[in-house]
């Protein structure tokens, strides 16, 4: 008998590996493309659209303003009507990019420049007194002329305060109810920062940054006793630089003088026709260009008193809707030290808006009289290439702020196939099983 043995069987070998193919490789490009653009087109928060819609229509306010309220000067003088404008579109035009690049930095950045960024600002701010470097103008020392272009340091030392302030205070913030971790290092410090200010004559500024100091501490949460001391000193600083100087105190009298028309040719010359424009506008105003005070009558009407130009030009109805711009900017910088979870940006947001916020106010103030002359921008909107930079960064700080704002959770997807009542996800009962 015999068998049969059977063939050996080959064993199959094993399968492939599957090569990604030019087309996989494409798609798997183009997904990487789309999640990088759906970063950079990411939703922002509400309070980022509020900021960032504001300043840019201030913006675009004040270069109009600025537009109507010098040509009529610079083509007494032999200029183009558009010289001062472009001039100042120059700086609005470099800000307004610079303010979307810093919306994209991390917060981790703003705390590493702290120190630097206020060393370098109360140098360059230094140079107003070196020779040939400082200008003066109207007794303040406070400008610099490097190579043709006048700039004014003492507007960027206002960003650099408030981020070093939020800095300090948030490395402290366990050791804030202790009076010398309060003190030191922040007012020796905000002294020296506020003293180069003052010892141009610039009391303006200098209580602008007295201002951004005290709301500093504020939102720093420091006990109100210990806030009490250094709104003293701040108070006492500014009534003894007002009293030491004759030129403050004669514009402080004729602030407090009823009979304002004795003054006319003395101090009250730019503060009447100041309050007068205001008049002539009524509610509806005498139209875009149609100023009759910018015809020499009112010396500052693209600086310190364009509200009073676009007062008389625009009338109440355009005075009211910059101050609703105003209130909006506030709102969103407010809602960021409502919501954030970081002393570090609750204490810089608070002081940037304690800054521009109660800027607009003081000088509207003065406009109207209710303030004696300080001679403080309307930020945004006044005549001021630093300035108006300066205010454009820290509203890039203010929006990389609201990229970190947590969002309300959003709710979960509606469940698909068959749901966990049993039914399939066309809505008809499901048999049941036998």
């Amino acid at each position: 008998m015999t068998t049969t043995i059977p063939p050996r069987t080959r064993r199959a070998a094993p399968p492939a590996e599957p090569t990604a193919s030019a087309s996989d490789a494409a798609s798997g490009r183009g997904f990487a493309v789309r999640v990088s653009l759906g970063r950079v087109f990411a939703p922002v928060p509400s309070e980022f659209l509020l900021i960032a819609s504001t300043a840019l229509l201030l913006t675009g306010f004040g270069l109009t303003m600025v537009l109507s309220a010098t040509m009529a000067t610079a083509l007494a003088d032999g200029q183009s009507p558009f010289e001062v404008v472009l001039k100042q579109a120059v700086f609005a035009v470099i800000g307004i990019p610079l303010m979307f690049v810093a919306s994209r930095l991390p917060v981790s950045f703003w705390k590493k420049i702290a120190w630097p960024a206020l060393i370098l600002t109360t140098v360059f701010q230094l140079l107003v007194f070196v020779p040939g470097i400082g200008i003066e103008n109207d007794g303040n020392r406070n400008w610099v002329r490097i190579a043709g272009l006048q700039m004014q340091p003492s507007e960027f030392l206002k960003v650099t305060l408030a981020l070093w302030l939020g800095y300090v205070l948030y490395r402290k913030r366990t050791l804030l109810g202790l009076w010398r971790h309060v003190f030191i290092p922040v007012v020796p410090v905000g002294a020296l920062v506020i003293g180069t200010v003052m010892a141009g004559h610039d009391l303006g500024t200098a209580m602008i940054l007295m201002a951004i100091l005290l709301g500093c501490l504020f939102f720093s949460g420091v006990r109100l006793r210990l806030f009490l001391i250094p709104l003293i000193l701040v108070v006492g600083a500014a009534a003894v630089f007002a009293v030491t100087s004759p030129n403050r105190m004669g514009r402080i009298m004729s602030f407090l003088n009823v009979d304002s028309t004795a003054c006319y040719f003395d101090d009250c010359y730019q503060s009447l026709h100041g309050v007068w424009g205001l008049a002539n506008g009524g509610i509806f105003g005498l139209g875009l260009g149609n100023s009759r005070e910018k015809y020499g009558w009112l010396p500052a009407q693209s600086n310190d008193y364009i509200f009073a130009i676009l007062g008389e030009e625009l009338g109440l109805i355009g005075c009211l809707v910059v101050l609703a711009l105003f209130t909006l900017f506030a709102v969103g910088a407010f809602h960021i030290v409502r919501k954030t979870h970081d002393p570090f940006i609750r204490i810089v947001a608070g002081g940037i808006t304690v800054w521009i916020v109660g800027q607009a106010l003081l000088n509207i103030a003065v406009v109207l009289r209710l303030a004696p002359v300080l001679g403080v921008p309307l930020p945004f909107m006044s005549q001021g290439g630093t300035s108006l930079l300066s205010v454009l960064i820290a509203c890039g700080v203010l929006l990389s702020f609201a990229r970190t704002l947590p969002q309300p959770a959003l709710a979960p997807p509606p469940a698909s196939g068959r749901a966990a009542s049993g039914r399939p996800a066309s809505g008809r009962p499901a048999r049941a099983s036998r």
